[in-house]
């Protein structure tokens, strides 16, 4: 549970962290925020069901 808090905090901040210009740039940085909570998602999955 603490990864997946993590993962969304990271999630959040990056766009902001970035201070991207163009809507191009804030969609890679919403891709990359996305890309860690799939990572954190399947990592507590395998948790769970080992």
């Amino acid at each position: 549970m603490k990864k997946i808090v993590a993962a969304l905090f990271v999630a959040a901040l990056v766009p902001t962290l970035a201070a991207c210009n163009t809507v191009k740039g804030v969609g890679k940085d919403v891709q990359a925020g996305g890309e860690a909570v799939e990572k954190v998602a399947t990592d507590v999955e395998k948790e769970i069901t080992e």
